[in-house]
């Protein structure tokens, strides 16, 4: 479908200045006033992110009531069981707390929920049986706790102290946790509510050490936090929390870290992977990060966190290559739902009347419906819930696109719901299915209200408009010093306008689902650009305007300047 073009609008004095002050070209200068970095001092410091510049875990909220009830568990050797969460964040926090409790000399044992039998959070059924298998007194829930208010209490009956540490909004009333950390505590955005769970698990590990070494712990003073940031990078991409703040600086040295882990588990996952290249956050997002995830999503996220934990590369090994077969498995299934759905919309999909898209089918695996929803969002752009199960009661996820709050058309849908939650732009639930299309009718009734029809058009955001000079090799490395990208940082996109062909234009690959044009504006050079899932769209011809990322492509030791194709359109 075609694109709302949406042009950053030039800002010519902002951006000389700022290019002055940092003595950067004019169109870095732009991409970062586009990323609300008009400040040369905010500026200079996104440019430049350091671990140094990590502010005091001890700001965070009840930070010191967490490390002083640790550290009073170290002292007395009480049991402390981390319970975690099964997603990439989950996991990587849980590895990273395992290893750095017991690097401090605690007793410490971790617990992951299943997610068919145990569901999500801190549930009931997911502490007892935490609690069957470890006699602690303490319980560390990491990525989740935050609206446990009656799990946390039955644990306080229970003389079990807990401790919460997570990123997610908090109920009205909090838990009454002996220390919960959580950024968005009180409901006011404070320091580092930009972290998702590995962050704040590495801000723990950070207080912990801090206090241990002003308490003269030889083993807080052999602690060596940068070996952590391995896991903070894959748990914070993957969490797709923005990167900027603090995020930006864990990532920038949490890849570095990646890309020469000694973590035996990470290297076979690499290896399974079949990466050869540099890791970046692409290659988190779409490689390691969903093997990781496909344990979980299918049934039990032991087998991840057994992998980070893997003392041994002979022990890795075949960890990782369960999990890529999970993985495969994963995508199977949730190619054959999308394929489901996408075959019962065809039939009856109407794009001037349905604003909202609700499906469901007995047996559809619910740990993959989030996945297929994003999926068939991205294909007809319209907010979507997948629902399945296999009981009367039926759980599903959904998706939303700018404009439409879903957590708040789930509120207005209440009396047709067993429970609901989530945000704006993704929420969960479990429905009776017989409600389903109940449901269905009145989210695109509300929509219908809501939602403007070029709204159910994606749009395109372009930071500039330039030329193919500007776009040289020099230019592209100084741009690069705007990764890694990813959410809330995304790839530099510009408009290139008055373009012709310069060869004839090729579709590729086996299926012939890409294709690979040369474009310039006469009499000059022209650059190679590629088009990837274009499928039949029509290619460009005659004069037309280009929306693109440029990008550095390497091949055979050469390096050039290549255009990803993200949209045309006649000149």
């Amino acid at each position: 479908m075609k694109c709302r073009w949406q042009p950053a609008p030039p800002q010519p004095l902002l951006t000389r200045r700022l290019a002055d002050a940092l003595g950067v070209s004019p169109l870095l200068a732009q991409c970062l006033v586009n990323r609300g970095l008009a400040d040369p001092a905010a500026a200079a410091a996104f440019l430049e992110p350091r671990l140094k510049r990590l502010a005091d875990p001890f700001r965070l909220p009840a930070m010191a009531a967490a490390v002083d009830r640790l550290l009073r568990a170290r002292e007395r050797g009480e049991l402390v069981a981390i319970y975690g969460d099964y997603d990439v964040d989950g996991v990587t926090s849980t590895a990273l707390l395992t290893e750095v409790l017991g690097a401090l000399g605690c007793r410490v044992a971790h617990f992951l929920p299943h997610r068919l039998d145990e569901g999500y959070g801190l549930s009931p059924e997911g502490v007892a049986h935490c609690l069957a298998q470890h006699d602690a007194r303490v319980l560390l829930a990491v990525d989740c706790g935050s609206t446990a208010v009656a799990t946390v209490a039955g644990l306080n009956a229970r003389g079990v102290d807990v401790l919460v540490l997570d990123h997610h909004q908090v109920s009205a009333p909090p838990p009454a946790a002996l220390a919960l950390v959580n950024p968005r505590l009180n409901g006011a955005p404070s320091h580092g509510t930009e972290l998702c769970s590995a962050g704040l698990a590495f801000k723990l590990a950070h207080a912990l050490v801090k206090r241990g070494r002003e308490l003269g712990l030889a083993a807080a003073h052999r602690l060596d936090l940068k070996a952590l940031l391995d896991l903070v990078a894959l748990g914070t991409i993957a969490d797709l929390v923005p990167l900027a703040g603090e995020n930006r600086i864990l990532v920038t040295a949490g890849l570095e870290r990646l890309n020469e882990t000694r973590r035996p588990g990470l290297q076979a996952l690499c290896e399974v992977a079949g990466l050869r290249t540099r890791i970046g956050t692409h290659e988190v997002g779409y490689l390691l990060g969903p093997r990781l995830n496909a344990a979980g999503r299918l049934e039990d996220a032991r087998e991840a966190l057994d992998l980070l934990l893997a003392g041994d590369f002979a022990l890795a090994t075949p960890i990782a290559h369960s999990l890529d077969a999970r993985n495969r498995q994963r995508q199977e299934i949730e190619r054959g739902i999308a394929a489901q759905v996408v075959a019962s919309l065809g039939q009856r999909f109407n794009p001037d009347t349905d604003f909202v898209i609700v499906e469901g089918e007995l047996l559809w695996h619910i740990g993959v419906v989030g996945i297929v929803a994003s999926r068939v969002l991205s294909q007809f752009y319209r907010p979507t819930i997948i629902v399945g199960g296999d009981g009367a009661h039926w759980r599903g996820s959904g998706r939303s696109i700018e404009g439409f709050d879903l957590a708040a058309a789930l509120r207005e849908c209440d009396d047709l719901l067993v429970r609901h939650g989530g945000h704006a732009m993704a929420a969960g639930l479990t429905i009776a299915a017989d409600k389903l299309p109940a449901l269905r009718t009145r989210l695109n009734d509300l929509a219908r209200r809501t939602l403007a029809p070029e709204q159910l058009r994606p749009p395109l955001r372009l930071d500039a408009e330039t030329d193919l000079a500007e776009l040289g090799s020099e230019r592209l490395h100084e741009l690069a010093r705007l990764a890694p990208t990813g959410q809330g940082n995304p790839p530099v996109q510009v408009v290139v306008r008055g373009l012709g062909l310069t060869r004839e234009p090729q579709r590729i690959g086996a299926e012939k689902k890409h294709a690979k044009f040369w474009a310039g504006h006469g009499g000059g050079e022209s650059v190679e650009c590629v088009w990837w899932g274009c499928g039949e769209r029509p290619l460009p011809a005659g004069r037309f305007d280009l929306a693109c990322a440029p990008q550095l492509h390497a091949y055979n030791g050469r390096e050039y300047v290549q255009l990803k194709v993200l949209d045309w359109r006649p000149a």
